[in-house]
């Protein structure tokens, strides 16, 4: 397993819509495993692959709180086929967007549809904190972050103080 190295806005592959996994290959195993190590050296609780630079449909997500008692998933192709009507809010992070945070509102409950690293296709639902970060990683799939879910006035200010930072070479 290999921490990669995150990709920080303003980089344009934040924006890309990630391929489709075809066959669950040793790269696909080994791809999710450098994730996994990855997130959880940063430390974080949601992982997509195009935030270390690989646009494929593949995201992982460890919610627990012990680093002893780690519940890792992955996700390949994930999809969400029914979202509550009920909504909840969170103050949301981005290991692709350091040290900033916003209030999120999203539906509290999801049911995602995926495959497993077995290549089987599973189905479950989520609420709570692993239903927002099953979402906010999904959204990076599409290329969207969840500072697009913040206003206009917000999400510009995020972007520019990036933007400098890394003219600056601080990213």
């Amino acid at each position: 397993m290999t921490i990669r190295p995150l990709v920080i806005l303003p980089d344009a592959r934040l924006r890309l819509a990630s391929e489709p996994v075809g066959p669950v290959t040793d790269e696909i195993r080994t791809l999710a495993a450098d994730m996994l190590e990855t997130m959880y050296d940063a430390p974080g609780v949601g992982l997509a692959a195009i935030q270390i630079g690989v646009p494929r449909r593949v995201v992982t997500i460890d919610t627990s709180k012990d680093e002893n008692d780690r519940h890792p998933q992955v996700f390949l192709n994930p999809e969400i086929v029914w979202a509550s009507e009920e909504k909840r809010i969170y103050d949301e992070g981005c290991l692709s967007i350091p040290e900033f945070y916003g209030e999120v509102e999203r539906p509290d409950r999801v049911r995602v549809r995926f495959r497993d690293l077995q290549g089987e296709e599973r189905e479950i639902e989520a609420d709570g904190l692993l239903a927002t970060c099953i979402q906010h990683e999904i959204d990076h799939l599409d290329g969207v972050l969840f500072i697009d879910h913040l206003s206009k006035l917000k999400r510009d200010r995020v972007v520019k103080k990036f933007a400098k930072a890394a003219k600056r070479g601080d990213v």
